[in-house]
């Protein structure tokens, strides 16, 4: 498998061409008062348009990536980029990191380094890890399949290889959330990693013996709910995900309202936003869609994911497993609906934060991190 440095470096034309699409941005009416409601916000995102065009220095925001060691390894057939930082205590473990939608691995750029150098960080040396931040396929830095099968389950044989053949780490670990999350589960199915730690409880498949207790149906409910009034953008790339691509892929605007509304429902922000992320860390996480073109391609796995022909597993998955859930409505199932997955288990809810945790709340994360995996060591 061949495997290369990686140095991100947007040519200069790019940058200009994004600032010139933005100032030709025809602006669509809204509901006076409408606020988040309708969806993204008009005044907010005039204001974003304004500040990534006039006043965000991608090439800072780049140099910020770029101090983390970058690599690309051909896996499959697949340019895979990963970001790859040794630990510095006395014996680190290997942990691979998977991000989401609409996210990248700049959500980590905050975790990493406590996870690295912990006892820099008010924690202990001996707790460090070698982590392992890829990109989805299709997101980000890495390959753009063209090809139909790209699934978050094919994914996880991609993640495997990786650790295994292309770094060497024939015992690793891993941690993830929303397709991340998806993904560590199922390492933790198959066996690859000796133990996990998700933010996503797996599905389950057989709800009826025993039956549901009150609060799982209060969760399910709940998760309906959610779908009738947050899902249309799941839905949407499970089915057409093309018919979208079109238009965010040419406008940045419209890519950033898809990607600033997810951020702004889905985080511990109060309905504030920029009480949870500064500007720069949204356009950061945007910025990477844009200049790479991925939108089209990461949308696509909703699509792959759906529509693979495989059965998934409806073991339980064996290794020890950490659930580690934020104060979403759809994340906080109940302990015993997580165990209808899990033999071995540990279950926890972070006392703040949603679903970008490790932009959010760092810290809380990385020291759930650093404590379930202590017993590995």
């Amino acid at each position: 498998m061949t495997v290369y440095p990686f140095h991100i470096e947007i040519p200069d034309g790019a940058l200009a061409d994004l600032k010139e699409r933005l100032s030709r941005t025809r602006w669509p009416d809204a509901m006076e008062g409408g606020g988040w409601r309708y969806g993204t916000d008009l005044e907010f995102l005039k204001a974003l348009t304004s500040w990534w065009r006039d006043r965000f220095d991608w090439r800072a925001a780049e140099a910020r990536l770029n101090a983390f060691p970058q690599f690309v390894a051909e896996i499959d057939g697949i340019d895979v980029h990963f970001l790859h930082a040794k630990g510095k205590g006395p014996d680190p473990l290997p942990l691979i990191i998977t991000h989401g939608w609409p996210s990248s691995v700049a959500e980590f750029t905050k975790l990493i380094p406590l996870l690295t150098d912990p006892e820099s960080h008010g924690g202990r040396a001996e707790d460090a890890f070698d982590v392992v931040a890829p990109s989805l396929p299709g997101f980000g830095f890495s390959q753009r399949p063209c090809h139909s099968g790209m699934s978050s389950r094919a994914v996880t044989g991609l993640w495997t290889k990786l650790m295994k053949r292309t770094l060497g780490y024939q015992r690793f670990f891993a941690h993830g959330g929303d397709i991340g999350g998806g993904i560590t589960n199922r390492l933790g199915r198959w066996k690859d990693a000796a133990a996990i730690h998700t933010m996503v409880a797996a599905p389950v498949a057989d709800t009826k013996a025993p039956p549901p207790s009150d609060a799982e149906k209060a969760w399910l409910a709940r998760v309906e709910l959610w779908e009738k009034d947050e899902g249309a953008y799941g839905h949407q790339q499970r089915t057409r995900p093309q018919t979208l691509a079109f238009g965010l892929n040419d406008s940045p605007v419209g890519l950033a309202a898809w990607i600033v509304e997810k951020w702004q429902s889905w985080s511990d922000c109060g309905g504030d936003i920029l009480s949870r992320f500064t500007t720069d860390e949204l356009l950061t996480n945007i910025g990477i869609y844009w200049f790479t073109e991925t939108i089209g391609s990461s949308m696509r796995m909703y699509y792959e994911s759906a529509h693979d022909p495989r059965p998934e597993s409806t073991a339980k998955i064996d290794v020890p497993a950490r659930i580690f859930l934020t104060r979403e409505d759809v994340d906080l199932c109940p302990p015993e609906y997580v165990a209808r997955s899990y033999t071995d288990f540990s279950y926890g809810i972070a006392e703040r934060g949603g679903h970008f945790l490790a932009a959010e709340e760092p810290d809380i994360l990385a020291g759930d991190i650093r404590t379930w995996f202590r017993r590995f060591r």
